[in-house]
């Protein structure tokens, strides 16, 4: 699947020049173009694989490249004014060449929440290729401020995408680990994720062909109808071996015998269910998820077709969608990954926990500044009798 990535402040540019170095390290050809929108001079000049002429600095009449300061409705407002200098990166990407625009943003802080949604409604109005969202939401450690940004940055951002994918770094910051190599790890387990996922269906010349193709259509049906997505993963590592061809593949067989071909499909089904029901991007409830796409990933002597189709009717029974579609994606690499896209989830308990903390921070904000003023009055209206002002 090619996509035009667009990185709207400084975790989605740093997340969009992460995805770049993969696509050069795994030549998976899935970035057919990179743009970076910041309001902050220092976080664009930080970045490594963006081409500098797709750097786009916004707001420096207002903030004069030094950022918003975690102010989203700021950042939103802006993104408005300067509309056209993002339009005017974007009209360099071959549009007619990618089947998706996907706009990356943190949620807490300013830029990325205030402008990706403003960028999305501006996307859509114009193109018929899809928009959809990646949307990272801040730990609940990070302040009641970046919480309420990401409450109402993902309230808007929501319904201005196709689909809003989420990744919650709630779920995957460990304890004790310096702030830099944790976003370090976070940004390597996104690119990981959705780069098997829109990876799947590009083949190259020298290419295993897979059995069951996923291609773009496939993805883009999956997250039509809009809503929250959720991607899980699984990986376990095997032995390569020669590919015994795409007959071998379609009779069940692996180059082995029934017990090696018997395993193989276990090992498939095991790693289906670990990526379901293991750590997700955003962690939810499975069943009620409207549809579902399964992609594996591997040598191709480890995977079959058999495997696929029992991986996907679990995934059936667990989501109750009748929509999941399923497929292989071979590479020369010596694991076998699961990768599992939820689209359309709607038990989110994280989502309804930071819409509840965000509501109680900002009524704690609107009391603050309330007592602020009157503390203000309090503190010189002893003296404004016996003083007389400037003007």
């Amino acid at each position: 699947m090619k996509l035009a990535m667009i990185g709207f402040g400084q975790a989605g540019g740093k997340i969009v020049d992460k995805f770049l170095e993969y696509d050069q390290r795994t030549g998976s050809g899935i970035v057919r173009a990179a743009v970076a929108v910041n309001t902050a001079k220092a976080d664009l000049m930080g970045l490594e694989h963006i081409p500098q002429n797709n750097r786009v600095l916004i707001g420096q009449s207002r903030v004069k490249g030094h950022g918003v300061g975690a102010d989203n409705e700021l950042g939103a407002e802006i993104a408005e004014e300067d509309i056209d200098e993002v339009q005017g990166a974007i009209d360099s990407i071959p549009v007619h060449e990618v089947d998706a625009f996907l706009i990356v943003a943190g949620m807490g802080g300013g830029t990325g929440s205030g402008g990706a949604p403003v960028i999305a409604k501006h996307l859509k109005r114009i193109y018929t290729e899809p928009v959809y969202g990646l949307g990272v939401l801040p730990g609940s450690d990070e302040g009641g401020i970046y919480t309420l940004n990401a409450a109402r940055s993902f309230q808007t951002f929501v319904r201005e995408v196709d689909n809003l994918m989420v990744f919650d770094n709630d779920a995957w910051r460990q304890s004790g680990e310096s702030v830099e190599s944790g976003y370090e790890e976070i940004n390597e387990e996104i690119v990981t994720r959705f780069g098997i996922l829109f990876g799947a269906g590009e083949v190259g010349g020298d290419d295993d062909v897979a059995e069951s193709v996923v291609d773009s259509s496939e993805i883009i049906n999956t997250l039509s109808g809009g809503g929250v997505s959720t991607i899980g993963y699984a990986a376990e590592e095997v032995e390569m071996q020669e590919s015994s061809g795409l007959l071998s593949r379609f009779t069940g067989g692996d180059g082995g015998g029934s017990d090696d071909s018997a395993h193989t499909t276990n090992r498939i089904t095991s790693l289906v269910r670990k990526a379901a029901l293991g750590r997700l991007t955003l962690p939810c409830e499975i069943d009620g998820t409207e549809r579902a796409l399964l992609v594996l990933s591997g040598p191709p002597a480890h995977l079959n077709r058999k495997g696929i189709e029992r991986g996907r009717k679990w995934l059936e029974e667990q989501t109750g969608s009748m929509e999941v579609r399923g497929g292989d994606y071979p590479v020369n690499e010596p694991n076998v990954a699961s990768v599992v896209l939820l689209s359309g989830v709607t038990n989110v308990p994280r989502i309804k926990e930071l819409q509840q903390v965000a509501i109680e921070a900002q009524e704690n904000i609107d009391d603050i500044r309330q007592e602020s003023e009157e503390n203000l009055e309090n503190l010189v209206e002893d003296e404004e009798d016996e003083l007389d002002p400037l003007f």
